[in-house]
């Protein structure tokens, strides 16, 4: 998870180490600090493991700069802006666009329901593990695109998904605890895993789950499989990855096709 070259922060008698690719809008970065270091971003604290091991990310619209405090010294990072895809799609049904009532207020409970997983900070070290891929199969949509409905601007798209005839195996990219088992509006079937430190990947419009919340799980373990529930217009696996409630890109930290 470290990229190279890194970026070494200097630090009195050591350096603290970043990997650079991480330092982009979308950015997961994970890197390494002596140990007892303490350690800011723009005014947040940040888990460091005993081994020095900490994490944190930047979201799809952030700014073009971060400062990051080691032990009380301020270090500017400069952030990567990236491009992303808008797709205008006009001539639908207004009930394709804005869901009615019953659905808006189970919307709004499963969006707290996700967030409150989500906000979990634990001493998992899973993180610091290289991620699987969490299935075989086409990429089908990328993290960042936008569409627009009816001239109505929607939520950008915070996944990776990837076509796969349901019933394919969905894998947990690296080890962690199951935060949240689970059947949603939008998401169907779903799975969120906690890595540690904020660290979190989302699994939906699953056929079927096969781990259940407070399970631990391995990296690579089958924990369920891919299908077309929720609102999908074929099978795929929705794929998501998140710094507490910051969503990140998953194609860069993923193990290759």
């Amino acid at each position: 998870m470290l990229a190279a070259p890194a970026l070494l922060l200097a630090r009195g008698a050591g350096a603290l180490e970043l990997g650079t690719v991480g330092l982009a809008q979308g950015g997961l970065v994970v890197g390494r600090a002596a140990v007892g270091t303490r350690l800011t971003l723009d005014g947040r604290a940040l888990r460091v493991s005993p081994a020095g091991d900490f994490a944190f990310g930047f979201g799809r619209d952030h700014g073009e700069g971060a400062v990051l405090t080691v032990d009380g010294r301020a270090q500017r990072l400069t952030i990567v802006r990236r491009q992303w895809s808008v797709q205008h799609i006009t001539g639908l049904p207004p009930a394709q666009v804005t869901p009615d009532a019953a659905a808006l207020a189970r919307i709004n409970a499963e969006r707290e329901q996700l967030g409150r997983a989500r906000a979990i900070d634990s001493a998992l070290a899973g993180f610091t593990e290289a991620f699987l891929r969490p299935a075989e199969g086409r990429i089908s949509g990328v993290f960042g695109s936008q569409r627009v409905l009816n001239g109505q601007p929607r939520q950008p798209h915070y996944g990776y998904d990837i076509a796969a005839p349901t019933g394919t195996p969905a894998l947990a990219v690296a080890s962690g605890r199951v935060v949240l088992s689970a059947s949603f509006f939008f998401f169907g079937e779903l799975v969120v895993i906690d890595h540690g430190h904020g660290i979190n990947s989302l699994y939906a419009h699953l056929s079927r789950r096969d781990v259940t919340e407070g399970q631990d799980v391995a990296r690579g373990q089958r924990i369920g499989a891919t299908g077309a529930t929720g609102r999908v217009t074929g099978p795929h696996l929705h794929f998501s990855l998140s710094w507490f409630q910051t969503w990140l890109d998953p194609a860069p930290v993923l193990a290759p096709a």
